[in-house]
């Protein structure tokens, strides 16, 4: 029986300004052969949509499951 843990994973932003506007990129560093991005985009509003933070969750997700 493969034994099962729970991963702490921290995900991390950099927020950006440039002339045209705001931008953030989320990103994981917990892996050893590479840092991921998982989304970036730009903000349009003061909260972050549900959609983008829920697109990073599912990349999480997805890259968890593949390691």
């Amino acid at each position: 029986m493969r034994s099962q843990c729970l991963q702490l994973v921290v995900v991390k932003e950099i927020r950006s300004k440039s002339v045209d506007g705001i931008y953030r990129t989320v990103y994981v560093a917990k892996f050893e052969e590479a840092i991921y991005v998982l989304h970036a985009f730009k903000k349009k509003t003061q909260k972050t949509p549900k959609s983008d933070l829920d697109l990073a969750k599912l990349r999480l997700k997805d890259l968890i499951r593949r390691k």
